[in-house]
């Protein structure tokens, strides 16, 4: 299996199953946005039929690109030691990659339905960012000062998770990780906010 993962001609099969873990890992630390933000959506035009029969508007479209990647990769490799294992050697990859390509693509139409009736409904509705001004958010990560934008979470209309870059509203102020806070405006890409005000209360022992 080494040498088939290893030979010139697997190299962008052994790419896409990188490039989709990427995807993941990036997703898992949350620096790459919210799954819900990356995704088009199809109307009844002839021209996107075949997006819509590929799962474009059925899933976010980072969630339509990791499956066929992992499909493309996986498939691939596949293909690469039937050929070893039957000639001797893995196939040359602009003979080999077309046709895993074409041969991913229903399989990804599939995979997006099936993930599609996993998913909750309500992941695949995208708002705009600022219809998240005015609604309250946590500190998640970092600590929130002027000039120096901590991460959170915040919830939408929808119950829909987005990590957005926030910093405090007011000089002299500062947010620390776990804070509750209200998101008051947008400046660019960064949030805007005031404290919740019960943070920093003594607690009751009880």
């Amino acid at each position: 299996m080494l040498e088939v993962v290893t030979a010139s001609g697997s190299m962008a099969f052994v790419s896409a199953l990188a490039l989709m873990l990427l995807i993941g890992a990036v997703q898992l630390v949350g620096l790459g946005g919210d799954w819900a933000e990356v995704n088009a959506g199809v109307d009844g035009d002839s021209s996107v039929d075949v997006l819509g029969w590929l799962g474009v508007g059925r899933v976010p479209m980072l969630v339509l690109i990791v499956l066929f990647l992992a499909l493309f990769g996986v498939l691939g490799l596949v293909v690469q030691q039937v050929a070893h294992d039957w000639f001797g050697a893995p196939l040359d990859g602009w003979i080999v990659v077309p046709g895993v390509a074409l041969a991913s693509l229903p399989l990804t139409a599939v995979a997006a339905r099936a993930v599609g009736r996993i998913l909750p409904r309500d992941l695949t509705t995208a708002v705009p960012i600022e219809s998240l001004v005015g609604t309250t958010a946590r500190i998640v990560i970092g600590r929130a000062t002027p000039g120096s934008p901590a991460r959170a979470q915040a919830h939408d209309a929808h119950g829909q998770v987005h990590y957005v870059m926030v910093e405090p509203d007011s000089a002299g102020q500062y947010f620390e990780q776990g804070e509750k806070i209200l998101l008051v405006r947008r400046e660019g890409e960064t949030f805007r906010a005031i404290s919740w005000g019960d943070h920093r209360l003594p607690r009751l022992e009880g």
